[in-house]
């Protein structure tokens, strides 16, 4: 509000402005800072893996994503009616960075999020067993209003980290939304478990509220390499 009031004095007009006026634009000032403050500790509390964002995806045909169904879920309906969204695609294809994309979109719209890479995740959960920090990685996971849960099933999961996963989408499921991004297709998810029953009721709570979107085409970190290409000359 300090600032706001020092701009003030530097124009030479506020004076034809009324002090309800004047005081209107400082409240507004403040109110705007105060939520780009609060923008930025929920970014910095998500820890998104890219810095990526809705604006900068990539539409191009060979993709098979498609500008409608992405501007309408950048709306974040889906964060509010506790629905998941579903990435699959060929390694490189974008599925990251689409997924925090919309993750970033939420993330300024009001909405916490917390990103995990699924292996390092069951990994924490596991050493959090044994010293104590179980519950408190749990809440972390299941409170927050988006959950990215990156590259699933890039490793078959055991009985034991199909348990921790079911527990985490079983709290989640209708209450919160989730992120999944997986190399394989949801086809193949169920045959990547090893126990059924299991396998069952984490596709249930992932699926059939889920939007699936199948990335397709070349690897886009070929498209983005900035490696500069050049000749040394060498002279006797």
């Amino acid at each position: 509000m300090a600032r706001a009031f020092h701009t003030q004095m530097q124009c030479p007009d506020i004076a034809q402005l009324s002090f309800e006026e004047r005081f209107g634009l400082i409240v507004d000032y403040q109110m705007t800072d105060l939520e780009n403050r609060r923008m930025q500790n929920r970014l910095k509390a998500a820890k998104l893996r890219l810095s990526a964002s809705i604006e900068d995806l990539d539409f191009r045909g060979d993709r098979n994503l498609d500008r409608s169904t992405i501007m309408s879920l950048a709306q974040n309906q889906w964060v509010q009616n506790h629905h998941n969204i579903l990435v699959t695609g060929p390694t490189g294809a974008g599925k990251s960075y689409l997924a925090c994309a919309l993750a970033q979109k939420a993330c300024r719209d009001g909405h916490t999020v917390v990103y995990q890479r699924v292996p390092r995740l069951l990994q924490d959960i596991s050493v959090a067993r044994h010293d104590g920090r179980y519950h408190k990685l749990m809440n972390q996971v299941v409170k927050c209003e988006v959950l990215v849960l990156d590259d699933l099933l890039i490793s078959p999961l055991s009985r034991n980290e199909q348990k921790e996963l079911l527990e985490i989408v079983e709290d989640r499921y209708d209450r919160k939304a989730t992120i999944v991004t997986s190399q394989l297709a949801v086809k193949s998810w169920h045959a990547a478990m090893q126990d059924p029953t299991l396998a069952d009721a984490i596709l249930d709570r992932l699926v059939h509220n889920g939007y699936k979107i199948e990335l397709q085409g070349d690897t886009m970190r070929r498209k983005r390499t900035t490696l500069d290409r050049k000749t040394k000359t060498v002279t006797d």
